[in-house]
């Protein structure tokens, strides 16, 4: 060997190979966890469920979980040989560990190290060296390790570092998922819960969101007790974008309609102001109509998918409208209007429906769609929305959902 050359470690790559495996090993365990009610039970579990299944791996013989509260933290919970620790005990502000665990993210500190407090350690079980990591948005928590017997540094701030990853890694992930679940919240609040009441009229509708949240989005707005408004949305992409924009057109159109102002009027103040709220890549179609009991249907379609109107037969769809809403901010609109008789069925549709793919990549389609109605031809309303969506799981079974699905039909009795 030349003189000087640095001889190589042969514990390095082994090192990163140990830490790459416990980050997966920890990543695989902590990944079972069950979304819980708030973040301090969720990081409990975590604790909980690290001294469980890797307390001889990791050398931790107890643990302890604090919570911040404005700005100070008090004592959660203590498992192992912490389990007596007093719940609610207020950790000194002004204690070493404890502050140098939130500048630093991660700590271990010995009985001799300078501003170890054995009395305070005592109180809550700790008579070794332990080790603390800060986690959570803001160090919303520390949690505190004992350590069995010798301390071997490296191992531990190895095994701190993957710990404090994976549990800041799952806190975010149950942020996301809390904001998904009230984003969903808030939208189903938004769906009617039941059909509307109309004499004259049969009406049933359904969504299916291909994620937590949806892009598309229907409602009925009465307009007086002779008149009863349907609308119909579909927002490009799916997920809480495109949720957030369906909402604001459902919205916009229920502080607009009235029984004075022309439909046609009423979406192209509508595409203005979702030109101004929406991203410039993002636009939305809508379908509108007002249905009144004398089976006048005046509609205007910004882009949507063009509802079916089946007749003794026959089969109209109702295209006059406009662009999509968004895009464009000076566009024009323009109004139809169909006179309903008894028996006809108009069904609303957006278009996850007729682009939804089997295995081999063939779309359902207005054929698929048109099948469908043949089949459920006598058929009520709410049976009619799920023989379509019965047709679509029958003809793609197991087939990903790649885009929400809306569905509203409307009979005249």
């Amino acid at each position: 060997m030349a003189h000087g050359q640095k001889v190589p470690d042969p514990t390095a790559s082994s090192r990163g190979t140990d830490f790459k495996a416990l980050h997966r090993k920890l990543e695989g365990a902590l990944a079972k966890i069950e979304r819980t009610e708030n973040n301090s039970k969720m990081v409990e579990v975590i604790l909980e469920t690290l001294l469980a299944g890797f307390q001889a791996e990791l050398g931790f013989e107890g643990g302890r979980l604090y919570r911040r509260e404005g700005d100070e933290f008090f004592l959660c919970c203590g498992f192992g040989t912490s389990h007596d620790a007093p719940v609610g005990l207020r950790v000194p502000p002004d204690y070493l560990p404890h502050r140098r665990t939130l500048d630093e993210g991660l700590l271990i500190m010995r009985t001799s190290d300078p501003g170890y407090d054995e009395t305070f350690e005592r109180t809550i079980g700790v008579s070794s060296t332990f080790a603390a990591i800060a986690v959570g948005e803001g160090n919303t928590h520390i949690i505190a390790f004992s350590i069995d017997g010798e301390v071997q540094e490296e191992r531990v701030l190895y095994s701190l570092t993957a710990v404090r990853h994976v549990v800041n890694l799952k806190l975010e992930q149950q942020k996301v998922t809390d904001m998904l679940e009230e984003s969903r919240a808030i939208q189903e609040s938004m769906l009617p819960s039941s059909p509307p009441a109309l004499e004259g009229y049969d009406i049933d509708g359904r969504s299916r969101a291909a994620e937590m949240v949806s892009g598309d989005l229907f409602d009925y707005l009465p307009l007086s007790s002779q008149l009863l408004g349907i609308a119909i949305a579909d927002a490009s992409g799916h997920g809480v974008p495109a949720a957030l924009l369906a909402r604001d057109v459902i919205t916009g159109l229920r502080m607009s309609v009235n029984e004075d102002v022309g439909i046609a009027s009423i979406i192209e103040r509508l595409n203005q102001v979702i030109h101004r709220a929406a991203l410039s890549r993002m636009f939305v179609s809508l379908f509108y109509g007002e249905f009144a009991q004398d089976g006048t249907v005046v509609y205007c379609n910004a882009g949507h998918s063009p509802p079916l109107l089946l007749r003794s037969g026959s089969c109209l769809e109702l295209e006059p409208g406009g662009p999509v809403l968004g895009p464009i901010p000076g566009a024009r609109y323009h109004s139809g209007q169909e006179r309903l008789q008894r028996g006809d069925q108009l069904v609303m549709y957006s278009d996850g429906l007729v682009e939804h793919e089997n295995r081999h990549g063939d779309p359902f389609g207005t054929n698929g769609l048109r099948r469908a109605l043949r089949d459920a031809a006598d058929a009520s309303p709410r049976d009619v929305v799920g023989a379509i969506f019965a047709a679509v799981d029958a003809r793609a079974p197991g087939t990903l959902q790649r885009d929400d699905i809306t569905i509203v039909v409307v009979r005249t009795t």
